[in-house]
């Protein structure tokens, strides 16, 4: 795992050093923020296996921000940090696209075992982490799994076929796939489409 780095976020320090500390014991390589902002702007340009993150910090609101990251994202997952009992908290931090979460106050073996855990089981099937879809490329594959044809999604796009037909072909190539059954199930467990139909029209 020593090549596994995950990305930090919590504003309180003492948090972020006490996480910070859990991880690097784990071999892994964490980089630690304060702002979601300083966070998102890194993860468009920099490797990021797993992102752990408070849903309470001072410059976002921390549901948004896992939506964000999600979008921007997708094949980042995320653990959310939330407060003890904080049941509705917790749902929308799953609804907005979180795998899992953790209570504060921190039990650190806990959160180890669910940072491995998640860590083992990305490795296994995210292939396209240095190999993000574009926004097109992510509105021609939910379109595809949605049931367009090449021509429907040419007219719904503005493009030519030829064009819609490149962009399928990179988007199974980045998802390491060769067949539409094979593209629907990867897509499913990076989670950039959801199988109930919810992200076909977002």
């Amino acid at each position: 795992m020593a090549d596994q780095r995950v990305f930090v976020v919590d504003s309180e320090v003492t948090v972020l050093e006490a996480v910070g500390k859990t991880l690097g014991s784990l071999a892994l390589e964490v980089t630690c923020f304060v702002q979601a902002k300083k966070c998102l702007e890194r993860l468009r340009s920099e490797k990021c296996d797993l992102l752990v993150a408070d849903v309470k910090i001072s410059d976002m609101d921390g549901i948004e921000f896992v939506s964000n990251v999600r979008r921007h994202a997708p094949w980042v997952p995320v653990l959310a940090i939330t407060d003890h009992d904080d049941v509705p908290t917790a749902v929308r931090a799953i609804k907005a696209g979180a795998v899992d979460i953790v209570e504060k106050p921190l039990d650190r073996s806990e959160l180890a075992g669910k940072v491995m855990s998640i860590l083992q089981e990305n490795a296994l099937t995210n292939t396209c982490v240095d190999s993000p879809l574009t926004p097109v490329e992510t509105r021609v594959l939910k379109l595809v799994v949605g049931g367009k044809t090449n021509r429907e999604m040419a007219y719904l796009l503005g493009r030519s076929v030829r064009t819609i037909e490149w962009h399928r072909a990179n988007v199974m190539q980045k998802l390491g796939v060769d067949s539409l059954l094979g593209l629907i199930k990867r897509a499913a467990v990076l989670r950039i489409i959801h199988l109930n139909g919810e992200g076909e029209h977002e």
